[in-house]
């Protein structure tokens, strides 16, 4: 049978066409799926912490609600500080404030202490970490002073400044300090020699290493240092708020403790310990971001 003469000439057109390529986009889980799964992940990380938070306050109830008992109960502490908690914004003058402006003062104090303490600390501990001269004369030093506790600098420092604010902030940059220069120290003297042979191939002039090669390199050791001295600086200005006196957390702790109102103290600690896990956070999420993920979480 004789096909036509378009038909055959149409077969031909599709013989000789290429063969088509078929691209396969990636499945994308549809917005119900996705919220779903975050869902998921979100409540594996939250929900056994408020399991266990939950027990622990049972256990807290059960245990301080018997006779005799010299602690409050969680209900007991809810309702001695439910004006603290609902209206920590309050100022009647003096050092009766809500507990908003008692943590607003030890946080700037700790903010100015830490941030002198960070400058100083990633300078000397570059130096150290560099230098093998500054090392053996230094090193020694620094091992001797980093184990006097903190408030023993604090009578040093009230003879020193006559006013308790430069005192705290001196005693927070003192005890924060010597992580910070130990930990840069050790990621300085851990550079790789290759980056050292780039960069004298380059001809990089002291400045231009500091930057380009010594922060970089040794970033993950610095960030370890200064999440612990966040750490130690909030654990320093509690302390040292006690005995200084004035507006800030570690003085309403004491000054509760005087007027015999535990439930206070509670509530105080309960902020102070999310504030200080806060503060922490901070600087992981920063070490995350400025090191891309290769400091210690």
């Amino acid at each position: 049978m004789n096909m036509p003469a378009k038909k055959i000439e149409s077969a031909a057109v599709l013989t000789n066409a290429p063969a088509a390529v078929v691209k396969l986009m990636p499945k994308r889980l549809p917005v119900a799926e996705k919220y779903v799964k975050m869902a998921k992940e979100t409540a594996v990380r939250v929900v056994p912490p408020l399991i266990v938070l939950a027990l622990l306050l049972l256990f807290w109830e059960l245990v301080c609600r018997r006779a005799g008992s010299t602690l409050p109960p969680p209900s007991r502490v809810y309702k001695d500080t439910k004006e603290l908690i609902f209206d920590p914004f309050f100022d009647r003058g003096g050092i009766d404030k809500g507990l908003f402006w008692h943590l607003s003062a030890s946080l700037q104090r700790v903010a100015l202490g830490y941030s002198l303490a960070a400058v100083a600390g990633i300078a000397l501990g570059t130096l150290v970490g560099q230098s093998v001269w500054a090392m053996r004369g230094l090193d020694p030093i620094f091992q001797v002073l980093r184990t006097i506790p903190p408030l023993a600098w604090l009578p040093l420092s009230l003879a020193a400044f006559r006013d308790g604010q430069p005192s705290a902030i001196f005693v927070i940059f003192i005890t924060s300090i010597w992580p910070i220069i130990i930990n840069t120290a050790v990621g300085i003297r851990n550079i790789p020699q290759d980056y050292r042979n780039v960069a004298a191939v380059v001809q990089l002039n002291p400045l231009e290493f500091f930057w380009k090669i010594m922060i970089p390199a040794a970033a993950p050791y610095i960030f370890t240092g200064l999440r612990i001295g966040i750490g130690l600086s909030w654990l320093a200005i509690v302390a040292a708020e006690m005995l200084i006196g004035g507006v800030g957390i570690g003085f309403f702790i004491w000054d509760a403790w005087n007027s015999s109102h535990i439930s206070e103290i509670i509530l105080a600690l309960f902020y102070v310990g999310i504030i200080g896990f806060v503060l922490d956070r901070v600087i992981a999420g920063l070490a995350k971001i400025v090191t891309r993920g290769t400091a210690l979480n």
